[in-house]
């Protein structure tokens, strides 16, 4: 059956749990917005993610999923969201939990992938595309899902993805700013990585980037989560003046900061992707990771990575000697900045 883009007046859309899948998602969201311009859209979100989407036009509202600790937590949620009528729900996310959501929900129009023994709770269990079918590019793999359910018939222009509405969020940044009493310009270092050491870049080399590029009269500005603040405050107490805000800000807060960064220094992580796609002049350390899939989008970006055989791994952690990322110098780093903020294109975004 077709898919009918008059029938659906309530649209449910299961996010991705992670930030940096979540940034790759805008596209296809975006494009559902494009489908049903007259219909409710609710993102269904884990609440760390809820702020990623909180200026997004092509979402009406956001409804938490708190990380469920028994079926019953899930029964719960399923009979709130049953209460809402919805008419379909498309997800994202690839998880059995999200489709038996649905299921429980009683949503009528269930479509996913047919990913993790799944595929009965799916009205359309949608075939998982194989290696070349579609760009190796992620959001490209978010997309087909609503190619090969029928929602689009082609992928929609998207070779940068960008969040909506930077000039507020630099705003904003700009009075936490002020109100932490943190000297402007600034450059933003996110030194931590969520899936594992091995994606993560020597904190020396970070510290080594932050001396050499922080602006004159500004301030280096150290993010990451809670998790990751000792590793935070050991770049940060190697740079004069820098600031460690790990674990000190909501993710909203975080986004706007870096709106206002003249640079940022990341490794492969959802921090990058947030950078990336607010526009500001990013370089992305990578190693184990296949930049080609995980990549930050734009001309505005750039990648970092030097010759290692066994790379990508894909790997958690290095089971050898960490070469990948070993053989990148601070040098190469530092040369990438200057070169990226030279760019006439971006001037606006100085490092001073």
């Amino acid at each position: 059956m077709d898919f009918n883009p008059s029938s659906v007046a309530r649209v449910c859309v299961r996010s991705t749990n992670w930030l940096g899948d979540a940034v790759m998602s805008l596209p296809a969201i975006r494009a559902i917005r494009n489908v049903l311009p007259h219909a409710g859209l609710a993102l269904v979100a884990r609440p760390e993610l809820a702020d990623l989407f909180a200026r997004e036009s092509a979402v009406d509202r956001v409804i938490p999923y708190p990380a469920p600790s028994n079926f019953a937590a899930r029964r719960a949620f399923a009979a709130e969201l049953g209460e809402q009528k919805f008419d379909c729900a498309i997800l994202l996310q690839n998880a059995f939990d999200a489709a038996l959501i649905a299921w429980m929900a009683a949503i009528p129009e269930r479509i996913g992938y047919n990913r993790d023994v799944r595929g009965l709770l799916l009205t359309r269990a949608i075939p998982v595309p194989d290696p070349g079918d579609i760009p190796r590019h992620e959001r490209f793999y978010y997309l087909e899902l609503l190619r090969r359910a029928g929602i689009i018939d082609r992928f929609p222009m998207c070779e940068t993805i960008a969040l909506e509405n930077v000039e507020a969020a630099r705003r904003s940044g700009a009075q936490h700013l002020a109100a932490l009493g943190i000297a402007e310009p600034v450059i933003g270092i996110s030194p931590g990585a969520a899936y594992g050491n091995a994606k993560r870049w020597m904190s020396e080399r970070f510290a080594e980037c932050g001396r050499a590029l922080r602006p004159a009269d500004g301030t280096v500005l150290v993010f990451g989560s809670a998790g990751e603040r000792e590793l935070a405050e050991t770049v940060a107490r190697a740079i004069p003046g820098a600031r460690n805000l790990a674990g000190q800000t909501t993710l909203r807060e975080f986004i706007d900061l870096v709106a206002c960064c003249r640079l940022f220094l990341c490794n492969d992580s959802g921090a990058m992707h947030v950078a990336s796609a607010l526009g500001v002049p990013t370089i992305a350390v990578f190693g184990a990771t296949d930049d080609v899939t995980t990549g930050p989008t734009g001309s505005h970006a750039l990648v970092v990575r030097e010759h290692a055989e066994c790379s990508p791994c894909l790997l958690r952690e290095c089971p050898i000697d960490h070469r990948c990322m070993a053989r990148v110098t601070a040098e190469r780093v530092i040369e990438a900045a200057g070169k990226l903020c030279a760019d006439p294109a971006l001037r606006d975004n100085p490092v001073r």
